[in-house]
């Protein structure tokens, strides 16, 4: 999902209303931004001119209640997040001309997916602050009580000057007391920890392991676990040799970064991170940030 790809940003006050490619609501529809298999995201302007990210289901699933649930589920934990400068900001939630539908803050920004694929000097110039706040992003959402489960470089957003913010709780659940199996299993296999795939029980460790993929691959351009199916990441998951040290990628890595980010996906839950304030600590330190 993205949020903002605008080359000028949005439009002035004065010509939002009339470049308008119709209303919503009491809003504005100004650009359509994304299209995904359940919803779409677009550039909207309310009355006074002021520009919003409007999130609302797809017009084919308006009656599928899986999606319904799914929606309003994403709806209802960004809505219960603390307030972070990591987070999308949410604004409301709600139902218009029958859609469902969330407003969020505006940002002019780009996922992590999209600046993978063009390789943009965006992300060499800022990858240890990304790392960071990605990271920072991640340990809000836990102390919120919620647990991310689709925490992958897609479901990152980059603005120009490096800043982060997570979006995408469709998939999101509160941590459990103790690891819990849970009784449906999305997510997308290339970021999910091996105990995901196996469908054991689960709890924020599973998070901190999709955080450790998207690092590897953002520092090395090459997933620590290749497969062209589930079954098939999970086996290089699995395999006792380990997936290959980032720093046989890319020499340039600090030792310490490496070691952090071997530490969180690492195969066993025990083994990684018990809490995300003990990664955030470890990768600052091993930044010098």
């Amino acid at each position: 999902m993205q949020l903002a790809v605008m080359a000028n940003g949005p439009q002035s006050t004065a010509d939002s209303a009339h470049a308008a490619q119709g209303k919503f609501g009491r809003f504005y529809l100004q650009e359509r931004l994304n299209d995904g298999g359940m919803a779409e995201i677009w550039l909207v302007t309310d009355g006074r001119g002021k520009p919003f990210a409007l999130r609302r289901l797809r017009d084919g699933l308006r009656f599928n209640l899986l999606a319904r649930r799914r929606f309003l589920r994403g709806c209802e934990v960004l809505s219960h997040l603390n307030q972070s400068e990591y987070v999308v900001g949410y604004v409301e939630h709600g139902k218009l001309e029958g859609t469902l539908y969330m407003l969020m803050d505006y940002v002019e920004a780009e996922n992590l997916k999209v600046l993978f694929g063009r390789h943009d000097p965006i992300l060499t110039e800022n990858v240890a602050q990304i790392l960071i706040d990605m990271a920072l992003g991640l340990e809000d959402v836990h102390e919120s009580g919620y647990m991310h489960l689709d925490f992958k470089p897609e479901n990152v957003l980059v603005s120009r000057n490096g800043s982060v913010r997570l979006i995408d709780f469709d998939l999101a659940q509160p941590i459990p007391e103790k690891p819990k199996k849970m009784s449906k299993n999305p997510g997308t296999p290339a970021y999910m920890a091996p105990e995901q795939l196996q469908r054991k029980p689960i709890d924020p460790r599973a998070d901190i392991f999709a955080y450790g993929v998207a690092a590897y691959e953002l520092v090395t351009n090459q997933k620590p676990f290749d497969g062209d199916t589930p079954g098939a990441i999970l086996a290089r998951q699995l395999d006792l040799s380990g997936p290959m040290p980032p720093r046989e990628h890319n020499p340039d890595l600090p030792a310490a970064l490496e070691k952090v980010i071997l530490k969180c996906i690492a195969r066993e839950p025990d083994r990684r991170y018990p809490f995300m304030s003990v990664l955030v600590r470890d990768l600052q330190n091993a930044l010098y940030l």
